[in-house]
């Protein structure tokens, strides 16, 4: 029995390595490094700040913001360039500038210098992340790109369920210490990357996807796009949503039941935990369905665990609620990135998946609405409120899908 159960663990690990090209296996192995170490961080730079710093909350909240309002327009720019120049300069660019943040943050005492790290690290995120998703979609069939990303996605959750643990440990040595692991952690996923993308040949691949365009005519094409703003347009009212579980979810769950805190890192755990394990079965579930089918499914199941937060008054139905909640979030994420890639021509997919971080508004305006609702109506009226939210996505969803399907002049997928 385990004989042969190891041998079936074997043949699909030599069908996943034969299935997908060697860069795609290296860009997850290297997302869960990257992840990893941004996580063992990031959690505790409000702390770090305020014991280095002694900042304000609000001023130290004002440093963490700008790291995301940083990275709104430079995926768009990076992603536009990684189309003109190629993609290895601008994930070499990402990942030395990441490297030197988290080096920065461990040496920095002045306010000034964290807040200008921190930005340059919300471009670093907007640099790497949508030009490596470009990369994995150049080198994979289109019928396979929705396992891709779903892979890639759970490799974010593999990292970010073990980075904390990992950081958590590190800063009890030394406050700075998390910080230094992970910058060198980054420098070392650069150099490796950097020799693997050489071996494997990415000059061939780049070549075939070279575009003349420059940042400007990429605006001017994306604004004109009227499918892709649509999705942007759902994928903001996402984001709006989605944004309270790290933010307000916390406060509503200490004022609601008792021991709020632990029950909030007992949902986190949970979270991190079902992508892990549903990703997969439940991608090749939708796989025939389409990319819509799994957005329409996840919404809801997003807006039901919003709904359950609203009535829940007890740890169980929390934990139910988050369930739900992240069901929603395994299906709707990767079948975004598939409704991207359908969208965006060969030579301007990177442009395409840069634009996707315009999302972001959703994540800076929804926390700041999110604390006031909280603060002036509740947390029942506030998660209540961002079920219907949630769902009005939809409508903009739909919406580009068939405005997609009816013009003859796209090429899908």
């Amino acid at each position: 029995m385990l004989l042969s159960l190891l041998r079936s663990g074997r043949d699909r690990t030599t069908l996943f390595l034969r299935e997908y090209h060697p860069i795609v296996h290296v860009l997850l192995l290297g997302t869960i490094m990257a992840r990893a170490a941004s996580s063992m961080s990031m959690p505790f730079l409000a702390i770090y700040l305020a014991k280095q710093s002694g900042l304000s909350p609000l001023l130290i909240g004002a440093i963490i913001g700008l790291g995301s309002l940083a990275g709104t327009a430079g995926g768009f720019i990076g992603g536009a360039l990684s189309d003109r120049f190629g993609r290895k300069l601008i994930l070499m660019a990402a990942l030395l500038a990441w490297a030197a943040v988290f080096i920065g943050f461990a040496a920095a005492k002045a306010p000034l210098v964290f807040m200008l790290l921190n930005m340059l690290n919300g471009l670093a995120r907007s640099l790497y992340e949508p030009v490596s998703q470009a990369l994995m979609a150049d080198i994979t069939p289109p019928e396979k790109r929705l396992n891709v990303f779903s892979l890639r996605y759970l490799a974010i959750n593999i990292g970010v369920a073990v980075g904390p643990l990992l950081g958590a440990y590190a800063g009890a040595v030394q406050a700075w210490l998390p910080f230094l692991l992970t910058g060198l952690i980054y420098l070392l996923y650069a150099a490796a990357l950097y020799v693997l993308l050489q071996v494997f040949g990415i000059r061939r691949i780049e070549g075939e996807h070279r575009s003349t365009v420059t940042v400007r005519s990429a605006w001017r094409v994306i604004r004109q796009d009227t499918v892709f703003r649509y999705y942007m347009a759902g994928s903001i009212i996402g984001a709006l949503s989605y944004s309270q579980m790290m933010v307000t979810l916390a406060q509503y769950a200490e004022g609601k039941v008792a021991s709020g805190a632990a029950l909030f890192a007992l949902l986190m755990t949970l979270n991190a935990v079902t992508v892990v394990a549903l990703q997969v079965p439940l991608t090749r579930m939708f796989q025939p369905k389409g990319p819509l089918a799994a957005i329409t499914a996840g919404t809801l199941l997003f807006a039901l665990g919003d709904l359950g937060y609203a009535l829940a008054g007890s740890w169980g139905a929390f934990l139910v609620s988050m369930f739900l909640f992240t069901l929603g979030e395994i299906l709707t994420y990767p079948a975004g990135n598939v409704l991207i890639d359908k969208l965006a021509p060969e030579d301007m997919r990177g442009t395409y998946y840069g634009a996707q971080s315009f999302s972001g508004l959703g994540h800076f305006i929804g926390p700041v609405l999110g604390g006031y609702l909280l603060t002036a109506s509740g947390g029942e009226t506030l998660f209540a409120l961002m079920a219907g939210v949630m769902i009005s996505g939809l409508f903009f969803y739909r919406k580009g899908y068939r405005l997609f399907e009816a013009d003859p002049g796209r090429e899908a997928g």
